[in-house]
């Protein structure tokens, strides 16, 4: 199946399956719009699609688009009640899968150039950015969104950075040196004294959004077409030579300026806190905004998990440790990251075939590229469902010796928004990691001195667990 083209085909998609809740009353950008979302993340409710918003007449908002494994599975054409290692299952499919590059289409078939603002017409305030939170430094247009720049290699970069309206004009972003426009932005154009290209894509196709916080190597356009399984349409920006999705729902365009800094947050983020201090951050020039009629404007609502940010983060994360671990041919049956952890928890099935495997996949983890956006490696042997978190925890509690098996590393890379460091760590970005080793030791013998574990599928014969299994409905419990 092709992926939504737009918002308005994966809203109609949504109504479809009764994941969406159409709000036709007025509702307030200041605070109200964003409690909605944040309570609707909470209840892990229908997203909310509101169709007038107080005093921006032609635009309307759809909040918390993608914060459910249920919406997840909708996006990709899968079954909502597709379960999560199914949703992994296909995703690693898909981008295992031939890229499937994007289609530059003429402007005049770009909806999202049927209204142009240029000069002395651009106008940040024309636009509806919420107040998300109660105590953020500004009104947010860029939370559920893609940046597109050039990146650190001279190729395309998708991602995806908070952005806070400053004026009518400027937009403050955070973002992480270690990040991809961050390497781009302070190793190539700030050292020159060059202004960056940028176009902030507001409510773009659904899983171009999910391609542009996906830490994977493939460029976003052609990953976007893998995830869709038809290849997205570009256009051209108006004022520089970025190419951007033209089913979109609103594209800002300018410059990132070097050596400009204004004060941006703070702001409620995926930790579930508010830790980012207001602080002297990029600055983004604008210089073009186009826009749909009857634009989509989307919010996600950072905060106590479930929400995009945890959700497709630990999701892509954790598929893109998958295949890592897997090139390096490691056993393992597979990673999970709970999005309750806001993705700072890796789970990792293992096959331990030789002696502290753990501590390898942990070194191979933790050095990588995607280190920095998380500290807790959980690794248990095959026996363990790493997607049931009961079984998880009771291993963890159980397998995991206090001292043997717990590995702390000390002084590695952190980032800003970890609740737990102290300011100071926070400021320059150190941070800490521990891996906790859930495997039984090698060199014990497996009939004597490794427990044995007491459960239904562990300690009945075969031909009982399937006669209890195929009479349970007779018994007169519900089946699952």
């Amino acid at each position: 199946m092709k992926g939504h083209r737009d918002n308005r085909e994966y809203v109609a998609d949504l109504e479809r399956h009764g994941d969406a809740v159409r709000i036709t009353q007025e509702v307030d950008w200041d605070l109200e719009a964003g409690a909605i979302v944040r309570r609707v993340c909470e209840l892990k409710a229908p997203a909310p699609f509101m169709e007038r918003i107080k005093d921006y007449p032609g635009f309307r908002y759809l909040g918390a688009p993608l914060a459910t494994y249920r919406r997840l599975a909708i996006s990709l054409g899968m079954d909502p009640r597709s379960s999560v290692p199914d949703i992994a299952e296909e995703y690693l499919k898909r981008t295992t899968s031939e890229p499937i590059a994007p289609v530059v289409v003429d402007r005049r078939e770009a909806p999202c150039k049927q209204n142009i603002l240029l000069g002395d017409e651009v106008d940040l305030c024309k636009l509806p950015a919420p107040l998300v939170h109660d105590g953020d430094g500004g009104r947010y247009i860029g939370t559920w969104h893609a940046v597109i720049t050039e990146g650190a290699e001279g190729d395309v970069n998708w991602g995806m950075y908070r952005l806070m309206l400053y004026d009518s004009r400027l937009m403050v972003g955070a973002v992480f040196p270690f990040s991809d426009l961050g390497k781009a932005f302070h190793q190539r154009y700030e050292p020159r004294g060059e202004p960056m290209p940028f176009a902030a894509v507001i409510g773009p196709p659904p899983l171009a959004a999910v391609a542009a916080c996906a830490p994977s190597p493939i460029p976003e356009p052609e990953l976007t077409g893998m995830l869709m399984g038809a290849p997205i349409e570009l256009v051209k920006c108006e004022t520089n030579d970025l190419l951007v999705p033209a089913h979109s729902e609103v594209v800002i365009e300018g410059v990132i300026l070097p050596n400009v800094r204004v004060e941006e947050g703070p702001f409620g983020e995926y930790t579930g806190y508010r830790t980012s201090p207001r602080d002297k951050r990029l600055t983004f020039l604008v210089k073009a905004i186009t826009f749909r009629d009857d634009a989509i404007v989307t919010i996600s609502n950072m905060g106590v998990p479930t929400d995009e940010g945890q959700l497709l983060r630990s999701f892509s994360l954790g598929l893109e440790l998958d295949k890592l671990l897997r090139s390096q041919g490691i056993p393992i049956t597979g990673v999970y990251m709970p999005p309750e952890s806001t993705h700072h928890m890796m789970i990792v099935g293992v096959k331990p075939i030789y002696s502290n495997i753990a501590t390898q996949i942990a070194n191979l983890a933790f050095g990588s590229k995607l280190g920095p956006w998380f500290h807790m490696v959980v690794v248990v042997d095959d026996t363990i469902d790493i997607y049931n978190w009961d079984e998880v925890f009771h291993a963890l509690c159980t397998r995991c010796h206090p001292v043997r098996d717990i590995r702390v590393y000390e002084h590695a890379v952190g980032t800003a928004l970890y609740p737990f460091l102290s300011a100071h760590e926070r400021k320059y970005a150190k941070g800490a990691q521990v891996l906790f080793d859930c495997t039984w030791p090698l060199d014990w013998d497996p009939l004597n001195e490794v427990p044995r574990l007491v459960a239904f599928r562990s300690v009945y014969p075969k031909e009982i667990q399937e006669k209890v299994l195929a009479n349970w409905e007779a018994y007169g419990f519900p089946t699952e």
